[in-house]
């Protein structure tokens, strides 16, 4: 597993196992490192002088050369960070792509089937937001609260609005939909809202959720759940505006109380 794990992260096989083997070996030469890594001598010196390149070990002169193991927690920590900041790179460089092909699309409305997917995609939306994220809540699917939340809190620097009904069922159980977010430090307000669900971002993308419901109109068949993407920029602009109305009437209501 360690040597899998260490190709990944660009070490050839025998590099890899040249580097396990000189962790319990701490300091060693070429010979000693190729008997017990196997590793044949033939190709020891090339692969430890990879090592050296890769700062992974040290060479110390001498007759022989002795080879010195860095600190796994040196090496892996670092090749952390380097991995998590090409991804980051990589994240930015295809968003920017993703986000002007999509801008391109002659007809961007998607519909999106399955309660994983759905809620998948408004994660998706949220991390892309750059200004604000204004959502209409008449129901919550399974664990689609608790994804929104965490969504919701790694992205503090705009604002987040949400109009909810009070509760809902899930799973035939009771669920204070508006308690549930206050006791998460996500501000919202009480509203009533049919039993649908809109996400807006930035004024210029929007996701409606609809839902069936059992015949006592409490509980969300979930296999019956769609989502429907709309990048209309004038469509999300209009039910933004909508939106902003409504929450407006609501704090001026609540403010004169």
């Amino acid at each position: 597993m360690n040597v899998a794990v260490l190709k990944k992260l660009g070490l050839t096989m025998y590099e890899a196992q040249a580097y396990v083997t000189l962790t319990s070996l701490i300091s060693s030469t070429a010979t000693e490192i190729s008997e017990k890594s196997g590793i044949p001598r033939s190709k020891i010196y090339e692969v430890l002088k990879g090592l050296v390149q890769k700062e992974y070990v040290d060479v110390e002169d001498g007759r022989p050369l002795t080879y010195n193991v860095r600190s796994p927690v040196e090496v892996l920590s670092r090749e952390k960070t380097r991995l998590n900041e090409q991804i980051d790179d990589t994240i930015s460089s295809l968003t920017y792509v993703y986000e002007n092909g999509m801008s391109q699309v002659q007809a961007p409305i998607w519909r999106i089937y399955g309660v994983e997917r759905i809620i998948r995609r408004e994660i998706e939306i949220i991390e892309r937001a750059r200004t604000s994220i204004n959502m209409r809540i008449g129901f919550l699917l399974e664990g689609e609260g608790e994804a929104l939340v965490r969504a919701f809190r790694k992205r503090r620097n705009f604002k987040i609005n949400i109009l909810a009904s009070q509760t809902c069922y899930i799973n035939d159980e009771p669920f204070d939909i508006v308690g549930f977010f206050e006791e998460n430090g996500i501000e919202v307000y009480k509203a009533d809202i049919p039993f649908a669900k809109v996400l807006i971002s930035d004024s210029k993308e929007m996701m409606h959720i609809y839902a069936k419901f059992s015949e006592d109109k409490r509980t969300v068949i979930p296999e019956s759940t769609i989502g429907i993407l709309n990048k209309y920029e004038d469509i999300a602009k209009n039910y933004d505006e909508r939106f902003m109305n409504q929450l407006n009437k609501i704090q001026n209501k609540n403010g004169n109380k």
